[in-house]
């Protein structure tokens, strides 16, 4: 990634950056110049946005400069904005699903292509950090209903979690806030088995001491985020929060967490009193978010793409991905 060093803290750094994917699940990394800011440390390439130039044009502009390959197909990924002592970036991220030419190092750069899931244990700029988490998410994030209390009623609940799983939901949050302690227990457990069988994730809605138990993820309340003072679990494990405002935003992104729900985008049934956010206000929130971030509050699969191009990861939904009449989601 080609950036002038003389940019400054007081004036943000505009940056066009390309996730690069091959057919294989790999990505295109580049090592930054010794001698460059965070030099030494990987990267995904690209460039500095010009004054009055479009990002996509940048992008193929500086994709062409350092590699010598045309973008054929992309879309935006996240935006990035990071502050570094020194200086402000914004990273502007797209995905380059296809391009033309064979990715060469025009500038002396070595370049790798990794697999998404190694990613992880290369050395990148904090800056990255959140695009490597955006990576490994799904573009669906399932959140349960409250199971039902009896026997009959929780073998139902966990029976659907599976159709769901097998359905191709690869990131679920379970919520079981009337169930008493062993109840809570034994259908993490459960919960948590057929998640692992499916090669999905599970996040614990509040239970930081179950999940770390289980070895499973958790998603903070908007009050529990609000009294931590450092992540709960460890990198390994998810570490979610749902927030309703710019401020408990930068808390989830000051202590480390993972990702973020935003809502109520739309009004939803669940909650008919509230004001919904609205699509305009997300935009801005995911904009401003240094975390990836999912719209929640009625919303379905169908509003994938709507929440992608306002800057999102996707969809968080209890009804729009528990129910058998949604289409499953892609990915």
């Amino acid at each position: 990634m080609h950036v002038d060093d003389s940019g400054s803290a007081a004036a943000a750094l505009h940056v066009a950056v390309g996730v690069i994917r091959d057919g294989d699940g790999h990505v295109l990394v580049a090592r930054r110049g010794a001698n460059q800011h965070q030099g030494g440390l990987w990267e995904f390439p690209g460039g500095k946005v010009e004054p009055g130039e479009e990002v996509t044009a940048a992008l193929a502009r500086e994709l062409d400069e350092e590699l010598g390959i045309r973008p054929l197909a992309t879309r935006p990924l996240m935006t990035v904005p990071w502050r570094y002592a020194d200086r402000a970036v914004v990273l502007d991220t797209h995905l380059v699903a296809r391009f033309a030419g064979s990715p060469a190092g025009r500038e002396a750069q070595s370049l790798r292509w990794v697999a998404e899931n190694e990613l992880a244990a290369l050395d990148f700029p904090a800056a990255n950090r959140p695009i490597l988490a955006a990576l490994r998410l799904p573009e669906t994030y399932l959140i349960t209903p409250e199971p039902p209390a009896s026997a009959d009623g929780e073998r139902a609940f966990l029976a659907q979690l599976e159709r769901r799983l097998a359905a191709g939901v690869r990131l679920v949050q379970l919520r079981a806030r009337e169930a008493d302690a062993a109840a809570w227990h034994r259908l993490g457990s459960r919960a948590a088995s057929l998640a692992a069988a499916h090669g999905a994730a599970l996040l614990l809605n509040g239970d930081v001491e179950l999940a770390r138990t289980l070895g499973v993820g958790v998603h903070l309340r908007a009050s529990q985020l609000l009294e931590l003072r450092q992540r709960p679990l460890p990198a390994n494990q998810w570490v979610a929060a749902s927030c309703h405002n710019h401020h408990e935003l930068q808390q989830a992104a000051a202590l480390g967490l993972d990702f973020a729900v935003i809502g109520p985008v739309c009004p939803t049934a669940s909650h008919p009193g509230q004001a919904p956010l609205g699509e305009n206000a997300f935009a801005s929130m995911a904009a401003a978010s240094q975390l990836p971030v999912y719209g929640l509050g009625g919303l379905g699969p169908e509003d994938v793409a709507r929440l992608r191009a306002a800057g999102g990861q996707g969809v968080a939904a209890i009804r729009g991905l528990w129910d058998e009449t949604n289409a499953p989601p892609g990915e």
